[in-house]
């Protein structure tokens, strides 16, 4: 039986066809005298675009749907492309609700934005994924989840605050706005997960399917790995799979030859774009299976420079033709996620459309339109959003007793020991592995090299374990920072160049229920609380939480000398446990690509 949403469907059709085809209906707006972006043909040719109600009547020489009521809006000179869509991205690497994220998002030309809450999730499962879903269900544009198959990805090597798998998948695939399941990282090394967790493998297997079944997308994250490896990861995902891991061109080929679909990162702090690229540039592979995509944004980052928009245009600086550049981030990405009726800018299809002065190449987005409705101008967003309240369980998430500085130092009984350490990639989630030997004082291992800094992951979620280790890369001279956004399980991170000051970041994070805090000289100097599963905030907007963050990177960077660019972000991802090659979770120093915990120290052979 049709039910009302069809009937509406079926009037607002009906609509269109009347404005068509007879002399008494006409369309509500018409953009006059553009150049419009054919991301079907990849043809830019002069042409208007009539709008009735939601949807795109009609693209071409519109006069004969003027009425006496109809918006004519003068385009002329600019360009008209489909809105833009990110087809892979977290709200909580933005520290900000998806309300928030869309009040600066939307302004740049970002439409539809498809997201993987597995952040939230490892914190608080079922009820702060649902919570999320339940937000972008009242945001009026295209805003999609993808649910995790996983929590932790990684059993045995890293804890999460609730444990999902395979059994709570039916239950998730029914939340609203959910389309599929977001990154499948516990098979991200097949072989060693194969060889050590093969129930992981199997229980994949069994939450793709069901989700298959369903009509529902699955995305991979296949991080450096190929041939019989990239097979199986293919096949765990149900044989159709994207992948935002890539990060090399033989490794984009690689994934192009075998169908997947490639989405070329450019975040804030990974930019794999300028590389994967190459594919097309160099080795002119076809680009229909290559799409864009940001992963983990700064709200800062969106506020300076743009959204999809700005990866468009770092796109076409790599030697991407425009259209090209822009398929990536429309036809392709509509296409992959299933989403016929955006993406295009043809009759029927929704009026999501950017209109863009100036060279093509600058991508800047003037006037943005959402089904129809003229929804930003010049940057600055002209509708409102009702902003929605997260449940106040999933605000207090930090839950552990606070710590004393001998509580993250590694003890030893040797004079001299090898120490397995972790060495930062700047604009990289990946990261280096180093064995360097330390001695040892009073029983403790010190670091006896500049940029040989201690870094320890506090267990938060209930449990007592705190993984010990050093790591080259920042380069701070003094003080310490901690936060509870750890990738991906979320346990709190802090690095530092004592322990008295790492102790005291710690504690104030846990005062504050999740969040940043610096401390330097004995005394906490910045703080900012976190309360939403201690990875976004509740109190501030996009542009509030940009003033404070770029106060924090001032401080972190004038204070305690590190000249890391993100260094939030960066630190978050050195417990990131299914990115090679070694990182730090609360279980202590993980080889990713052996799926095991590496003692912190080990005896001098």
């Amino acid at each position: 039986m049709i039910d009302t949403k069809e009937l509406k469907l079926v009037a607002d059709r009906l609509g269109c066809v009347d404005a068509l085809m007879s002399d008494r209906v006409f369309a509500d707006k018409v953009l006059k005298g553009g150049k419009v972006v054919n991301v079907i043909t990849r043809e830019i040719y002069e042409a208007d675009v009539a709008i009735s109600g939601e949807y795109i009547l009609m693209v071409g020489d519109c006069s004969k749907l003027i009425g006496e009521s109809t918006e004519v809006v003068d385009v002329s000179g600019k360009h008209i492309t489909p809105g833009f869509i990110d087809s892979h991205m977290h709200f909580e690497s933005a520290m900000l609700t998806a309300t928030e994220f869309t009040r600066l998002s939307l302004p740049t030309g970002t439409t539809c934005l498809i997201s993987d809450p597995h952040e939230v999730g490892n914190v608080f499962g079922k009820t702060a994924i649902k919570a999320m879903a339940e937000e972008c269900a009242t945001l009026p544009h295209h805003v999609y989840l993808r649910v995790p198959a996983l929590t932790p990805d990684c059993p045995g090597l890293e804890t999460a605050g609730r444990n999902l798998d395979s059994r709570d998948i039916p239950e998730m695939l029914e939340y609203p706005k959910v389309t599929g399941i977001g990154e499948i990282q516990g098979v991200t090394g097949m072989k060693f997960v194969y060889d050590n967790k093969y129930d992981v493998v199997k229980d994949t297997i069994a939450s793709t399917v069901y989700a298959r079944s369903k009509g529902m997308k699955v995305d991979g994250n296949a991080a450096e790995i190929f041939g019989a490896e990239l097979a199986s990861h293919i096949i765990c995902g149900g044989t159709d799979i994207s992948c935002h891991e890539t990060t090399s061109k033989e490794e984009c080929v690689e994934k192009l030859r075998y169908g997947v679909h490639v989405l070329m990162r450019e975040g804030s702090t990974q930019s794999n774009m300028p590389e994967c690229i190459r594919a097309i540039t160099e080795e002119k592979m076809d680009s229909r299976r290559a799409l864009l995509a940001t992963d983990d944004m700064l709200a800062e980052d969106i506020i300076k420079k743009g959204h999809m928009n700005d990866i468009i245009r770092r796109t076409i600086a790599e030697g991407v033709e425009p259209a090209e550049a822009i398929q990536m981030a429309t036809i392709n990405a509509s296409t992959w996620n299933g989403l016929s009726e955006i993406g295009i800018l043809a009759p029927g299809k929704y009026a999501d459309i950017n209109v863009i002065s100036g060279e093509l190449s600058d991508m800047n987005v003037t006037s943005v339109y959402l089904k129809g409705e003229h929804v930003a101008e010049n940057g600055e967003l002209l509708i409102d959003l009702q902003s929605y309240t997260y449940p106040e369980e999933v605000k207090h998430t930090v839950l552990r007793d606070k710590i004393s500085p001998d509580d993250l130092k590694i003890a030893s009984d040797e004079d001299e020991v090898m120490a397995n350490c972790v060495g930062l990639i700047v604009l990289q989630n990946l990261s280096e592995k180093y064995r360097v030997k330390l001695p040892v004082v009073d029983g403790f291992v010190q670091s006896n090299e500049e940029d040989l800094l201690p870094v320890a992951v506090v267990g938060r979620h209930g449990q007592a374990d705190i993984g010990k280790s050093f790591i080259k890369g920042f380069n701070i001279e003094e003080g310490a920072f901690a936060e509870t956004v750890s990738h991906d399980t979320h346990n709190l991170i802090v690095i530092g160049t004592n322990y008295e000051d790492m102790a005291l970041a710690v504690n104030r994070v846990i005062e504050m229920q999740g969040g940043v805090a610096v401390a330097k000289g004995g005394e906490v100097i910045a703080d900012m609380p976190l309360r939403i599963c201690g990875l976004m905030t509740d109190e501030l907007t996009g542009p509030e939480l940009v003033d404070k963050t770029i106060e924090l990177h001032d401080i972190v960077k004038k204070e305690l000398g590190c000249d890391v660019p993100a260094p939030f972000m960066h630190l978050a991802f050195l417990s990131l446990a299914t990115s090679p090659k070694w990182k730090i979770t609360d279980k202590g120093v993980v080889d990713v690509e052996n799926y095991r915990v590496l003692p912190s120290v080990e005896p001098v052979k």
